[in-house]
């Protein structure tokens, strides 16, 4: 595995998820692929790591050109794991997904897809996730595989500026095929929370999150616009949270 770029797989919705699978198919063309999947579902994780309980790694498979790992880890885990235990070199690339849902607008901030590939970009590795807006489990992902194909390859070539990664979004499989691809920036929209109460058998009371997405951002120049218009939304990311504009004109 010395010849062709090395790749690292990972996601959220598990290593049983159809679209981990879907991607995994896309990246054996391009690469020598060692996946890093969690036993379990990580929906909504960010960028949690583990801390107080033991990582446990558990070795797949090990063929030609692909190499499995499952962990009881987050996404953020795995990619860590990956860089500092589980290969002999930095891989080329990272990506993660393909999510079962949208992570435009403010869902990059709660996706554990998109931790993974935050915590990648934090070493300068190249790194790309992509999400698509349909949550079935039986998702249809056709649609979108020539354009990870499109995108992996561009990065593989040219890279990216240090600290910036790519937020990758498609929208849902429909009778019209998709217009092309728009490099956007994140929609101001959020998720309004919507708590419900609720009772065990015990009488005790608990609550289950819900809540509904709501964007008022009209501009024509984001990725909420650009799935609307079925096309394919990238938006580069940075790691760097701060508010550049405001730095010596805050006074204390």
């Amino acid at each position: 595995m010395n010849k062709r770029p090395l790749i690292v797989v990972t996601n959220d919705d598990g290593y049983s998820a159809k679209g981990l699978k879907e991607l995994i198919s896309v990246m054996m063309k391009l690469g020598d692929v060692v996946l890093v999947g969690s036993d379990q579902p990580m929906s909504g994780m960010a960028h949690a790591v583990t801390i107080q309980t033991p990582l446990r790694v558990t070795p797949i498979s090990n063929e030609m050109g692909f190499k499995e790992y499952r962990t009881n880890g987050t996404p953020v885990d795995n990619v860590k794991l990956a860089k500092h235990s589980l290969l002999n070199k930095a891989p080329d690339l990272i990506v993660s997904g393909i999510n079962h849902g949208s992570n435009a607008s403010i869902n990059i901030i709660y996706s554990g897809t998109m931790g993974a590939v935050l915590e990648a970009s934090i070493d300068g590795i190249p790194a790309i996730g992509f999400s698509l807006m349909d949550y079935h489990p039986e998702a249809e992902f056709g649609h979108t595989l020539e354009y990870i194909e499109r995108i992996s390859k561009r990065v593989l070539k040219d890279g990216l500026p240090k600290g910036v990664s790519l937020n990758v979004n498609f929208p849902k499989k429909s009778d019209e095929p998709i217009k092309g691809i728009k490099v956007v920036r994140q929609a101001e929209a959020r998720w309004v929370e919507d708590f419900e109460e609720r009772t065990d058998p015990f009488m005790r009371k608990y609550y289950w999150l819900g809540g509904h997405f709501v964007n008022g951002d009209n501009r024509h120049d984001t990725d909420e616009k650009a799935l609307h218009d079925n096309f394919v939304s990238i938006v580069p990311v940075q790691i760097d949270f701060t508010a550049h504009e405001y730095v010596g004109k805050l006074n204390f």
